[in-house]
C-alpha cells in the first residue's frame, strides 16, 4: 500500500470510530486487549451502589445493561424475578419511586442498571426534572452500556417516552428488548396480538429490537428475557486508544489526485 492510501485509510478508520465513539470505552479507536468474555447468571446480582447521577457511578468499564420504563411498568418486579431475588429492587406501592440510578454487579465488570423511571410519579416537578437529568446522562454519556431493557405494560405500550427511548436506542445502535410486562393480566391470544402490534410499530426503526411478552407473576417470558440479557453480559468489552502519532505518516504528500 502506498504511503498516501495508507494516509487516507487511517484517516477513515478514525473518522467513523469517531462518530460511533459513544459505543466504545473510550474516545479512541486502536484495539488493545479486550476483556474476557464471563458466563453470565443473573441470580447472582448483587446491589452495589445508589447514585444520583453518572459521577457516582462505578468506573466507566466493562458492560452494562440498563432497565428503563414508566413507573408504573412493573421494573422493579421484573428485575427481582429475572434475578430470582424478592428483594433485590425495592417495590413500593407507589409508582415512581425509584429516585436514584441503582447498580447491581452480576459478575466482574458485568452489571444491571435500574434507571429512574419516568412519566408518572405523583412527585414535585422540580424532582421528576432531577430525575430525567439523570436518565438522560446516563444514556448519553455511560459508554460502557451495551443493552437497554425497555418495560412497558403491555396494556399501553409505545407511549410517546417510550418512543423517544427505543429511537435513541436505534439511532445509537444499541439493541433494545422490550419487555411487555403484566402479561398475565390478558388473555393468551390477545397477549399474541400486542406482541405482534408492537413488533409491526418498531420494525420501521431497522434496529436491533427484540419484543418479548413478561410477567413478573407466572415467570412468563422469563427464561427468553434471561437469554437475550445475559448475552448482552457476555460479550467482550473493548477498550481503545488513540492512535500514536508515530502511526501515521507524517509525510507531505497530499490526498489530492495523482
Amino acid at each position: 500500500m502506498s504511503k498516501k492510501n495508507h494516509k487516507f485509510t487511517v484517516l477513515c478508520i478514525f473518522l467513523i470510530i469517531k462518530v460511533k465513539e459513544k459505543r466504545y470505552n473510550g474516545e479512541n479507536f486502536k484495539r488493545v486487549k479486550p476483556l474476557s468474555s464471563t458466563k453470565i447468571h443473573l441470580t447472582k446480582a448483587a446491589f452495589t451502589i445508589s447514585a444520583p447521577d453518572i459521577r457516582r457511578l462505578p468506573a466507566d468499564s466493562g458492560i452494562e445493561v440498563a432497565f428503563a420504563g414508566r413507573s408504573n411498568a412493573g421494573k422493579s418486579s421484573a428485575l427481582n424475578t429475572l434475578t430470582n431475588q424478592r428483594g433485590l429492587a425495592r417495590i413500593s406501592k407507589t409508582p415512581g419511586r425509584t429516585q436514584l440510578i441503582n447498580v447491581f454487579e452480576v459478575a466482574e465488570n458485568r452489571r444491571l442498571i435500574d434507571l429512574p423511571g419516568y412519566g408518572f410519579a405523583q412527585v414535585p416537578l422540580a424532582m421528576k426534572k432531577k430525575w430525567q437529568k439523570a436518565l438522560g446522562e446516563y444514556l448519553e454519556k455511560r459508554q460502557c452500556l451495551k443493552g437497554l431493557v425497555v418495560l412497558m405494560d403491555i396494556r399501553h405500550p409505545l407511549k410517546d417516552l417510550d418512543m423517544d427511548l427505543i429511537q435513541w436506542a436505534a439511532d445509537s445502535d444499541l439493541p433494545v428488548l422490550a419487555l411487555l410486562t403484566k402479561c398475565d393480566k390478558l388473555s393468551q391470544g390477545k397477549r399474541s396480538s400486542e406482541v405482534l402490534a408492537v413488533k409491526k410499530a418498531l420494525s420501521s426503526l431497522n434496529a436491533d429490537i427484540k419484543v418479548q411478552a413478561f410477567s413478573s407473576l407466572k415467570y412468563t417470558g422469563k427464561e427468553q428475557a434471561d437469554a437475550i440479557i445475559c448475552e448482552w453480559l457476555e460479550q467482550e468489552a473493548q477498550e481503545y486508544e488513540l492512535p500514536d502519532e508515530s502511526d501515521v505518516d507524517d509525510s507531505n504528500e497530499s490526498f489530492e489526485g495523482e
